[in-house]
């Protein structure tokens, strides 16, 4: 992991955090100072990410398709892999630290619910969404998690996935810069890259929300929110940004 989040709160020394960032420095990491909340930053956005991954998984969308769309889009690995990766256990815990923080916007799905109760971990256990030989190797997708989730597989288009997965993702982001948990656009581009996979050449959240305009991010969040409410509900500073056509790295900066 080359990212290392420094997290404060308002009682940490202003020496603790020089020491805790140089002492990051001195490991070859990339540092980001973050002030404290539920999930903090990278666990927080990662996980709207991938809650959104498991309600198109609740919808029908197959586990190919959605690592498949996400992985095009740019991110080192999809979501589904991502979470056989980390512990399907442990993203069972961190969901519902945050659903409680955050109420329904960050319920966990119910297919990941399931999941977590089939007692699957994910490659560490050599059970997860995938297959896993003796030595850990990922093969393909193991059918018999569908028995689990249950429900009918669909076809669900790449760019319903990639939107709904990506823009939780960037809305929760500047949810994060709004709130102060983040101190710069910048730390939230960095954070993303370094620390959840986001595809570099799209420069961050933040960058890919310029690149995009907050105009249209918003009108694209409102019209998902309306199929989806709350969970895609625009960031107030987004939509303060779209009224003013602002960009989150003005130009010469």
């Amino acid at each position: 992991m080359p990212l290392l989040e420094v997290i404060v709160t308002p009682r940490t020394a202003p020496d603790a955090t020089v020491s805790a960032v140089a002492y990051g420095k001195s490991l070859g990491k990339t540092v980001i100072v973050v002030n404290d909340g539920p999930g903090f930053y990278t666990t927080r956005t990662l996980s709207a990410y991938m809650n959104e991954a498991g309600r198109l998984l609740d919808e029908g969308a197959s586990i190919e398709a959605i690592d498949g769309a996400l992985v095009e889009f740019g991110f080192p690995v999809g979501p589904i892999t991502l979470l056989d990766e980390v512990g399907i256990d442990v993203g069972g815990k961190v969901g519902l630290v945050l659903s409680e923080a955050f109420g329904p916007r960050m319920a966990p799905s119910d297919a990941m619910r399931r999941v977590v109760a089939a007692g699957r971990t994910g490659r560490k256990g050599g059970k997860g969404f995938y297959l896993y030989d003796s030595s850990g190797k990922k093969g393909s997708v193991d059918d018999t998690i569908y028995e689990v989730i249950g429900g009918q597989r669909q076809e669900v288009s790449p760019s319903e996935i990639v939107d709904r997965c990506v823009l939780a993702m960037v809305n929760e982001a500047v949810r994060c810069l709004q709130e102060g948990i983040l101190r710069s656009p910048r730390d939230g581009d960095i954070g993303a890259v370094f620390g959840i996979g986001f595809p570099p050449f799209r420069g961050g959240p933040f960058r890919y929300a310029d690149s995009v305009g907050a105009q249209h991010l918003v009108g694209q969040l409102e019209e998902l929110n309306v199929r989806f409410s709350p969970r895609f509900e625009p960031a107030e500073l987004l939509l303060d940004m779209a009224s003013g056509r602002k960009v989150f790295y003005p130009a010469g900066r």
